[in-house]
């Protein structure tokens, strides 16, 4: 995957990504995604309309490509009327295809730092820049395009919409984005082993299974980043090292890096990197 393309609001895939002849939004996403697509932090708009209000991402590409820089990032709460400060400076990179794992105490401000990457929530200070784009200089139309058309997004609880079948929960993400590919969503379907559970709903699914449905939602748009917050959280230990090695295997096809929370050093130690946030801080 490169991150070599200004995204316009109408551009929705890269160079060399093959686009189905039937990338228009199924009927049944298209109804669903009206009432949960602000839910799933994805937007209100869709990739035929206008999202930018002059927002546009610059993409950069090099021999060392960092897709995710975070400097001197700041970020504080009132709590009870007081003054907390969760992050005091956080640095970070994540180079193109790396694999790493966040770990750190229960409140010491992993899925914030995740929330603040994705831009679900605002920085008090420092930069967060994805392939090189400052996401600070990104409305919200724009920050929701960036986590619709170049982020992949999975979490702990798994947010699949329950009147979707796995197929279409699978197809939800990439048609909002208008780049569907009906290759590589079989491609997924085939790996993540979901053949037989394509006209299922999630709550017919178990756990491990639903997992395995978010992660390759969040891959059908062959994001240059994965973020996921906890995936294997709900899991028991066989399901999550299975669920895990999945998610690794699968990051590497389209060279998508990944960042990943967790609170088990057993997993983080399966990644390329492992990294522990305290006090604030990358340790």
């Amino acid at each position: 995957m490169q991150c070599n393309r200004t995204i316009q609001p109408d551009l929705s895939c890269a160079p060399g990504r093959a686009v189905s002849d039937n990338s228009a939004l199924h009927d049944r996403v298209a109804i669903v995604a009206k009432a949960v697509i602000s839910g799933h932090g994805l937007g209100k708009v869709s990739s035929k309309e206008t999202a930018f209000h002059g927002d546009t991402l610059r993409m950069t590409d090099d021999n060392t490509r960092i897709v995710l820089s975070v400097r001197n990032l700041t970020k504080a709460y009132r709590s009870a009327g007081e003054h907390v400060a969760v992050l005091r400076g956080v640095n970070l990179s994540v180079a193109a295809g790396e694999r790493v794992a966040l770990t750190g105490e229960s409140g010491s401000g992993k899925s914030t730092l995740l929330h603040l990457i994705a831009g679900l929530d605002r920085a008090d200070s420092g930069e967060i820049r994805i392939c090189d784009t400052s996401i600070s200089d990104l409305g919200d139309a724009g920050l929701a395009a960036l986590r619709r058309d170049r982020l992949g997004l999975v979490f702990q609880q798994y947010n699949l919409v329950p009147s979707l079948d796995v197929r279409d929960n699978l197809a939800f993400q990439s048609r909002i984005a208008g780049c569907h590919d009906a290759a590589w969503q079989s491609e997924l379907v085939e790996r993540l082993g979901l053949g037989q559970l394509l006209d299922r709903y999630p709550e017919q699914l178990s756990g491990g299974q639903q997992q395995r449905v978010a992660i390759g939602r969040a891959l059908a748009v062959r994001p240059p980043l994965l973020l996921a917050d906890e995936p294997t959280g709900n899991l028991d230990e066989a399901t999550a090292d299975e669920v895990l090695a999945l998610t690794r295997d699968l990051v590497a096809r389209p060279r998508c890096s990944l960042l990943m929370v967790t609170h088990s050093l057993r997993l983080a130690a399966t990644l390329d990197r492992h990294i522990n946030l305290s006090a604030g801080l990358i340790a």
